[in-house]
């Protein structure tokens, strides 16, 4: 019997997006478990048996100090070392929206090199997602344009178009440095455009984000982050115009970011 890839979908309180995000890994069939972060800390579950990690969308802990900083502390200083370890492993990491936000405040996913002790994941926060510009929460679908080279994004339309449903979803550096290294390293994953693919202006950048930037990687590309919801366009008929596009197939373009996380898998880790 060939082994399954096998997927953890993080949840915690506020969490609000595991169940569409399970799903969307099920398809490709993987096995793919909502698991409550308590059960990581009881050690009930270990992320060693594990392929893939995913940080749903959602709103942690009601995003009650910042958006993400609570669980990205719990991560940091509960399970830094398993953390590690499973990124030492080769193995793949997804953020999306709160996930994100997550991620960078946790400084697993930043903007150079990682640092990390012994006991913990003692990474370095140079990145972060703040206040959108307009000072209110967007929920709105959102052109990108696909770049720089990911196990993620691999074969992916150049524009995809994602909804969006943040409000703190504003990406910005430390200094020009960080975002310097971002960009030559390339790290961008995805950036806000006009439907043609240009520059954008407000709407298309739905919160002002440096750079335009919706998501980047580190720079193996085997951990991603992205504000926009892939898991929201995973179905065609989930796209807003579907009546008016005829008949395209059973998958939206949010799809193949999942099938790429799950033939990796296959591919290099099984």
């Amino acid at each position: 019997m060939a082994k399954k890839v096998r997927v953890i979908v993080l949840r915690t309180a506020g969490t609000n997006c595991d169940t569409e995000t399970v799903f969307a890994f099920q398809q490709f069939e993987a096995q793919a478990d909502a698991v409550h972060i308590n059960k990581l800390f009881r050690g009930e579950v270990s992320l060693n048996d594990y392929h893939i990690l995913v940080i749903p969308g959602g709103f942690t802990y009601g995003d009650d100090i910042e958006s993400g900083r609570i669980l990205a502390n719990e991560l940091r200083i509960k399970l830094g070392a398993d953390l590690s370890r499973f990124i030492s492993d080769g193995k793949l990491i997804l953020g999306i929206c709160n996930g994100f936000q997550v991620l960078v405040k946790a400084g697993i996913l930043s903007g150079g090199a990682r640092k990390r002790s012994e006991k913990d994941c003692d990474y370095v926060q140079n990145v972060t997602l703040t206040n959108n510009d307009s000072g209110k929460f967007e929920a709105r679908w959102s052109h990108l344009r696909v770049e720089g080279k990911s196990v993620w994004t691999k074969d992916l339309e150049n524009i995809v178009y994602y909804p969006v449903a943040h409000a703190e979803g504003k990406f910005i550096t430390h200094d020009k440095e960080v975002l310097m290294g971002i960009e030559e390293n390339n790290q961008v994953a995805f950036r806000y455009c006009n439907p043609n693919g240009e520059r954008p202006k407000y709407p298309d950048n739905p919160n002002g984000s440096t750079g335009d930037i919706a998501g980047i990687t580190d720079q193996t590309g085997r951990i991603l982050g992205l504000m926009p919801h892939p898991e929201r366009h995973f179905l065609f008929i989930q796209h807003p115009y579907w009546t008016r596009l005829g008949n395209n197939g059973k998958y939206g373009q949010g799809a193949k970011i999942f099938e790429n996380g799950v033939d990796y898998v296959k591919a290099h880790l099984l």
